[in-house]
C-alpha cells in the first residue's frame, strides 16, 4: 500500500471507526445533542468548538493539497457557526464527515514522492509530517471530546 493511503486510510479510521485505539468520532459523538455539544465544562472548549477546530486544518491543508496557497489563523480555527438547534448539529457534523472524505480522497491521491517536498514553506516541514500531524492532531482533541463527554454525561 503506498504511504498516502495509509494516511488517508488513518485519517478515515479516526473518524470512523478500525484504529488501533479503538475509538473514533462518530462513536464518540454518537448520542449527543446540539445542547451537550455546546456546553462549556471546567472552562473547556466546547466539544462543537474542538470538532469545528480540528475540521478547520483539513480545509486548510485541503486546499494546499488541491496547489493553492496555505491560508490559516490558528484563531480562527476555534470560530465555528451558530449550532442552534438539533438539525444545525447534525449539520454541521454532516459537513465534517464530508470534508474528511474529500481530504483523504486528496491524500490518497499524492504520489508518494509527494510526501518528502515542502509542504507550502520550509518552516512547516514536509507533506508527511503535515499530514500524519492532522492524524496525531485529531487523535489528541478526540481524547479531549472524549473526556468532555464523560464529565457531560456524569452531571
Amino acid at each position: 500500500m503506498k504511504i498516502s493511503a495509509q494516511i488517508a486510510q488513518q485519517l478515515r479510521q479516526v473518524i470512523s471507526g478500525g484504529n488501533w485505539t479503538a475509538v473514533n468520532f462518530k462513536s464518540q459523538l454518537e448520542g449527543i445533542n446540539w445542547q451537550q455539544a455546546t456546553t462549556a465544562v471546567h472552562g473547556f472548549n466546547t466539544i462543537a468548538t474542538l470538532v469545528f477546530h480540528t475540521h478547520y486544518y483539513l480545509d486548510v491543508a485541503g486546499k494546499v493539497l488541491e496547489g493553492g496557497p496555505l491560508e490559516g489563523k490558528d484563531e480562527l480555527s476555534f470560530d465555528h457557526p451558530p449550532i442552534l438547534n438539533q438539525l444545525d448539529w447534525e449539520n454541521f457534523l454532516q459537513q465534517c464527515w464530508e470534508k474528511v472524505e474529500h481530504f483523504a480522497q486528496l491524500v490518497e491521491h499524492l504520489p508518494d514522492d509527494k510526501l518528502w517536498e515542502v509542504f507550502s514553506m520550509e518552516k512547516y516541514g514536509t507533506y508527511y509530517r503535515n499530514l500524519t500531524g492532522i492524524v496525531e492532531h485529531l487523535h489528541y482533541h478526540l481524547g479531549q471530546i472524549s473526556l468532555i463527554k464523560k464529565l457531560l454525561i456524569q452531571d
